[in-house]
């Protein structure tokens, strides 16, 4: 008997970077949409994301930096936000015969995804959010290709291993935005593009999910 699972993460960045007001503190909190589904027995899953993909998803790519014409959402007119980013962490498995096979993406939605100013500053912030959904990307292929596969609980087991990596990735999201005070921060800007860097090189064994 074969298998299938299916799990997807969604995060709303909104954006990272607000538009700067000389007002208080309260236009630089970042407002995260956080929408985290389990579907079990999705057979039809690869395909509907295959035919999304040359829709509106942007694979994530060491060659393949975001430009502004990625960004084809319209911003939202009750935000204050400079740009918006949605990234999706999925997994796609396979159990047939007591082994298990699995397809890991990290990808850029165009279409949720929009921009208001749009400064090459402004895109380096962004760039930085899609990056660290690849860090986690690989963070989690390389806790999947640890797994020993046990039939009677692998569905918990497995559950946990991505709802684990999806909590670290949004803590991770927050403090780049906190620290940097969405992109304003220019020093701390370029010490958290740093670190995303060092990051993807860290974990440059598991980029081959």
């Amino acid at each position: 008997m074969r298998r299938m699972g299916f799990f997807f993460f969604l995060t709303d960045c909104n954006a990272a970077n607000k538009i700067f007001k000389p007002t208080l503190r309260s236009l630089y909190v970042m407002k995260i949409k956080e929408i985290h589904f389990f579907i079990c027995l999705m057979l039809l899953a690869s395909s509907a994301f295959a035919q999304r993909d040359n829709e509106e998803l942007i694979r994530w790519t060491e060659a393949k930096r975001l430009n502004w014409s990625d960004y084809k959402g319209k911003p939202d007119p009750n935000s204050d936000a400079a740009a918006s980013t949605s990234t999706y962490l999925v997994i796609d498995y396979n159990i047939s015969q007591n082994t298990m096979t699995y397809k890991i993406q990290s990808m850029f939605s165009r279409t949720r995804s929009w921009g208001l100013h749009k400064t090459d500053y402004i895109l380096s912030h962004e760039q930085g959010h899609f990056d660290i959904a690849e860090i986690f990307a690989r963070k989690l292929h390389k806790k999947m290709s640890e797994y020993k596969f046990d039939k009677r609980t692998y569905q918990k087991s497995l559950s946990k291993i991505y709802d684990d990596v999806v909590e670290e990735k949004t803590e991770m999201q927050n403090d780049y935005d906190r620290e940097t005070r969405h992109s304003i921060n220019k020093e701390k800007q370029a010490q958290w593009l740093k670190k995303i860097e060092k990051l993807l090189e860290e974990y440059e064994d598991y980029a081959d999910y």
